[in-house]
């Protein structure tokens, strides 16, 4: 099959999927070299029998049907025959799905707003770096016993407020508000295929199992036979989100989907929507296919699968998996549109692929192609590797538990965001980005071990109470940092996902809820952690230098002085900052207030000191510089 030819004789731009109206809905799809394509309505998700059969029409590759009267909640599908073999599939335009995903389904979607929905408001954000991002998995959210939820891992959840845990304390997004996040990240919420939503017990799975991008998971409402029904109460989470000032950060999978020879892309057009490679499928995503943006209307399909998303459930940013499989043309036009909808939202990805991928490496959204892609942030598995250790060895120790293969100069450039700094840096070159906007910082996210149980394996011989001394490190370099910072729900009180005969779990997409869940209780065992997360966060909210938004604001106002033995002060505006990751104490000559030191943070002053001043041993304090203040 001659591709190329393909996109240059048959790419459309006109209305594609089901386009409705009150008298009538028009049903188009693109498959330039089917035989024969067979529209299908049926009157719900489960009925064998399709109410209505209509042959398409073909233009240049451009099925279409139109049917009469008000179709609002009808269920359709598409039979396509290649090669004289039919095969029924959901439209892969369909906006919404009946359960697990078979049949799409037409709506009016002005009926699925929730009240109060014209008024709900997106999240204004100046600067990339201003952000605060708390990642969360709807289920784990609500599933646990300790949190008195009665939607337990529905959308609906989210909408609970003054929910508490077994202590009386407020969890949930009123807790997440009050610790200072700025957006919550949630992961895949479009309809992945593994989880059966018809059941009244259904498995567990992350959500990296795309089968229809542009429809909700169903498992994730209160009645998945309903296709209405996940609009609605997604919009329902969204509003409550916006109501605390949250924004909502919608993950993505565009690389691949779960299935590829059943797949509805496969069946709507076989070849043309993945990449291959060696007389097959090619594989970096690692997951058995690999999606072809760089087609003219894959590229496209995702560009407008973004926009509808955006626009229909007001969401306020993308974070993109494996968008190292992605090429750089369509994700930056995809940016260009996103940003004519909501020119604050925020975008970023994992810069790196799962394996190896036909596509050339100058065109993909790698890391080291970061300036090719400016309205974008990676997340930086350098700070976390640097900071913490590997994340492939459990065993293997960072910066702040005990690895003494990590400098404090290589932390120092961790801290700069990625770009270049004259103290660290040999040439600009060197550096990945000049912008510290494009950088995500993070210790703990979905996947490895979570913060805790690195920590605990990487430090068998420590304390409890030196587990969480470690923590307060990490985070503070976390949050003190230039770049975005990043954290998984639950970090703020030692989240865990221990295994029942012992260990911990590396790798949860599947998972019970016994792994998965936050348990809300731990908010009480481990306040005073969750509280020094709270106080950090504050700090950078309140004082700019933390979140400055160039590499020439951050060549200016940073500076560093190495103590040895990989301690040092980073200045940072008006801010002294001393990081001591060793567990002896290391002293310094300085004169002002403390915000931060080994036991507390806080945006006020905590106390003055002046003199000679001993930081206690791995932990960090931060002292607002007289001279600077004068």
């Amino acid at each position: 099959m001659d591709l190329e030819a393909i996109d240059r004789d048959h790419y459309y731009d006109g209305p594609l999927g089901a386009e409705y109206s009150k008298d009538r809905t028009v049903f188009r799809v693109w498959a330039p070299c089917a035989e024969e394509a067979v529209l299908k309505l049926y009157p719900d998700c489960v009925t064998w029998e399709p109410s209505l059969v209509c042959p398409m029409t073909n233009d240049n590759g451009v099925w279409e049907a139109e049917a009469e009267g008000d179709l609002h909640g009808v269920y359709y599908s598409y039979t396509i025959t290649h090669n004289g073999v039919a095969r029924e599939t959901i439209d892969i335009y369909a906006k919404s799905s009946g359960v697990n995903g078979y049949r799409g389904m037409v709506l009016d979607f002005s009926r699925t707003d929730p009240e109060g929905w014209a008024e709900s408001k997106r999240v204004e954000l100046k600067s990339y770096t201003d952000a605060v991002i708390y990642e969360l998995h709807v289920r784990d959210y609500s599933s646990d016993m300790s949190g008195n939820f009665v939607n337990r891992g529905k959308f609906l959840a989210f909408t609970e407020e003054n929910v508490t845990n077994s202590f009386g304390d407020i969890i949930g997004l009123d807790h997440i508000a009050s610790l200072g996040a700025t957006h919550i990240h949630l992961l895949p919420v479009f309809d992945f295929e593994t989880v059966d939503e018809g059941s009244d017990h259904p498995a567990y799975n992350w959500g990296y199992d795309p089968m229809n991008y542009n429809a909700l998971e169903g498992s994730y409402s209160s009645n998945s036979f309903d296709g209405s029904a996940r609009v609605r109460e997604f919009k329902e989470l969204v509003m409550a989100a916006h109501k605390r000032g949250l924004g909502v950060i919608m993950d993505v999978v565009y690389n691949h989907t779960y299935s590829t020879d059943h797949s509805c892309f496969t069946k709507t057009f076989p070849e043309y929507y993945y990449r291959h490679a060696n007389g097959g499928y090619s594989n970096g995503s690692g997951c058995g296919n690999e999606f072809a943006s760089e087609r003219k209307m894959a590229s496209r399909y995702i560009i407008d699968s973004l926009c509808w998303l955006c626009t229909e459930y007001k969401l306020d940013g993308f974070r993109f998996d494996l968008m190292g499989l992605l090429d750089i043309e369509t994700i930056n036009e995809a940016a260009r549109r996103l940003r004519q909808i909501d020119p604050d939202i925020i975008l970023y990805g994992e810069g790196w692929t799962g394996g190896a991928s036909p596509l050339d490496e100058s065109l993909r959204a790698v890391r080291g192609n970061v300036r090719k892609i400016p309205e974008y942030a990676v997340f930086s598995d350098e700070f976390r590797d640097i900071v913490k250790g590997n994340v492939f060895d459990e065993r293997n120790t960072g910066f702040i538990n005990g690895g003494h293969g990590w400098s404090g100069e290589a932390v120092r450039t961790a801290m700069c965001g990625g770009v270049y700094h004259p103290q660290l840096h040999r040439e600009l070159a060197h550096c990945l980005t000049d912008s510290p906007c494009q950088t995500v910082n993070y210790v703990e996210a979905h996947d490895n071990l979570t913060f805790h149980d690195k920590l605990r394996l990487s430090m068998p011989s420590a304390s409890e109470h030196e587990i969480m001394t470690t923590d307060k490190l990490g985070a503070a370099l976390v949050f003190l940092s230039q770049g975005i910072p990043f954290i998984q729900a639950g970090q703020e009180f030692l989240r865990s996902k221990p295994l029942p005969h012992g260990g911990f779990e590396h790798n949860s997409y599947n998972s019970p809820d016994s792994i998965n869940s936050i348990k809300w209780n731990q908010l009480r065992a481990n306040r005073q952690l969750a509280l020094y997360y709270k106080g950090l966060i504050a700090i950078r909210k309140k004082f700019p230098e933390f979140r400055l938004s160039t590499g020439d604001e951050i060549r200016s106002q940073v500076s560093f002085e190495d103590l040895g033995e990989g301690a040092f002060i980073a200045r940072i505006g008006r801010f002294i900052l001393v990081v001591d990751p060793f567990w002896h104490e290391i002293r310094f000559k300085a004169s002002g207030m403390v915000y931060a030191d080994k036991d507390n943070a806080s945006d006020e002053p905590l106390y003055r000191v002046s003199g000679d001043v001993a930081c206690r041993r791995r932990s960090i304090m931060l002292i607002m510089d007289d001279e600077k203040v004068k």
